[in-house]
């Protein structure tokens, strides 16, 4: 792993935005990194903006802010507008096509498709399980950075129900992502 690793996640309510956040948090920790995540919301319950942001380190980490994330995951056109502005050059934008209607081809950063509500929808006849194929398709980038293994555990770990499930859509996103694709 790089020195310092950036994670920003980002949509709205009820998408599972934060526990994205916390599961690959605790997987970093499981492993033995130092992490700090921040996370913000609206005051709506369901439906208002929410960011997760995740730093991951060997060492200890001096500020909590990502500013120049390794990796965004956009879950709406607003906090795709947002966001985009901030990924680097070799920095990656995964973003599902259902809730983000248009990109910048202009940003130096790639893009990655990932119609994460659509293979849900599609595998499980239920949108809910969208967070998890995420979480599989960011262990399949993260390979080498942290173990698929302890992700899924701690998938399984925070998440009381439906295990099997989401075994599965853990599965589904981690294949989505091809070696190479990216």
């Amino acid at each position: 792993m790089k020195e310092r690793l950036e994670i920003v996640a980002s949509g709205f309510g009820g998408q599972g935005v934060v526990r994205f956040g916390q599961i690959l948090g605790e997987a970093a920790v499981k492993q033995g990194f130092r992490v700090t995540m921040l996370k913000s919301h609206g005051t709506e319950m369901r439906g208002g903006y929410v960011r997760s942001q995740l730093v991951l380190s060997n060492k200890v980490i001096g500020s909590p802010m990502c500013e120049n994330p390794d990796f965004f995951i956009a879950l709406s056109s607003s906090a795709y507008d947002r966001f985009k502005d901030t990924v680097p050059a070799m920095g990656l934008i995964l973003y599902d096509p259902e809730f983000v209607e248009s990109i910048d081809d202009n940003l130096p950063c790639k893009h990655k498709e990932l119609p994460a509500k659509s293979l849900a929808i599609d595998n499980f006849n239920k949108a809910i399980f969208s967070n998890t194929i995420a979480l599989g398709a960011m262990a399949r980038l993260l390979d080498g950075d942290l173990e698929k293994d302890a992700i899924l555990k701690s998938i399984l770990e925070i998440i009381p129900k439906f295990h099997e499930e989401n075994r599965l859509a853990f599965e589904v996103g981690y294949k989505f992502i091809h070696e190479g694709s990216v």
